[in-house]
């Protein structure tokens, strides 16, 4: 279970630094570590590295960690994930749907940790969850599973919206199952949704000018690369005072009303330790692939404030961070 965190805007931007533990020292070379990331580095990717400090692999030290960052243009990832593999890394951590594609079309060799995959068994990756076979393992996401607990909870801090709009980059096949489980959902909640993609950030503008032309109440970004649409789409909700919901804490702290979503630093501390174990001889296809039972809800208070929302006690009491 999470312990409860409130942080105040604009205090403890920064990455605490992790305690060292006592370092490895293995025999030979040290280990090169490859990292395949979507998006420039944000501060839940600091769990990585602390977390291999602490199983005594540290960058420049005992290990060499090499990062690749598509910096939000995913058709970089290809070629990215052919220099990565042309390094010869001992193991390949991925961050992400698209960049696990790239990284296991680029090589069925070299051992591959992914992180923050959606569905990892529709997407191919793996046989299945608890026997992946192959060179992946890691995490699962529950992205889908999710999606109706999160329509529910936007109801819940929007009771009186009629009208939810849900955004998405449909470049990401991780939207597809989301979007089914949404549509499943509302036959049981009394709200109508309409989905609105949104491919290029150009088009974002004219996305939230649809928005408000269908008379919508509250604002839902769906998981899936949609990294470099959130921020503005933040400015943009706050100027049509709509509620919106995002898809990861970070963005909640940034001005995102809420987010519900597996602990993304949980998510890379089990990274660390699949690299560990496999760099310690296991194979990826013999660990099984793990589902996040760290879920938090985080709420921004003065976002929520700002819109005229009154909060039930209720909610505010299960949130893991409330930013004010």
């Amino acid at each position: 279970m999470i312990s409860r965190r409130v942080f105040a805007l604009g205090i403890g931007a920064g990455l605490l630094p992790a305690p060292r533990a006592a370092l490895a020292q293995p025999a030979g070379k040290s280990p090169l570590i490859g990292v395949l990331l979507p998006h420039t580095l944000d501060r839940d990717f600091g769990a990585f590295p602390a977390k291999l400090r602490e199983l005594g692999y540290e960058d420049g030290r005992t290990a060499r960690i090499v990062i690749k960052s598509a910096d939000t243009e995913l058709g970089r990832l290809p070629a990215l994930a052919t220099e990565l593999v042309a390094a010869r890394p001992d193991v390949i951590v991925t961050a992400n749907t698209p960049p696990t594609r790239a990284a296991i079309n680029a090589t069925k060799e070299i051992p591959i940790v992914m992180s923050l995959v959606g569905d990892p068994v529709g997407s191919g990756f793996v046989r299945n969850l608890s026997r992946p076979g192959g060179n992946v393992t890691g995490r699962a996401n529950l992205v889908a599973d999710l999606a109706a607990k999160r329509l529910q909870l936007l109801k819940e801090i929007v009771p009186g919206a009629r009208r939810i709009a849900v955004l998405f980059n449909p470049d990401d096949s991780v939207t597809t199952p989301q979007r089914r489980e949404i549509e499943g959902a509302v036959t049981l909640i009394d709200v109508a949704v309409r989905f609105f993609a949104v491919r290029r950030l150009d088009g974002l503008s004219q996305a939230f000018e649809d928005v408000a032309a269908w008379r919508a109440d509250a604002v839902w970004w769906l998981s899936g690369q949609e990294h470099a649409f959130v921020p503005p789409s933040i400015a943009l909700a706050a100027e049509r005072r709509l509620p919106m919901m995002v898809p990861r804490r970070p963005q909640v702290e940034a001005g995102g009303l809420i987010a519900y979503v597996p602990d993304a630093p949980a998510q890379y501390r089990a990274a660390a330790v699949y690299v560990d174990k496999i760099l310690k001889g296991a194979r990826p296809g013999d660990l099984p692939v793990e589902q996040p039972t760290e879920i938090a809800l985080s709420i921004n208070l003065k976002t929520a404030k700002a819109l005229g929302l009154k909060l039930p006690p209720s909610l505010l009491a299960r949130a893991d961070d409330v930013f004010e």
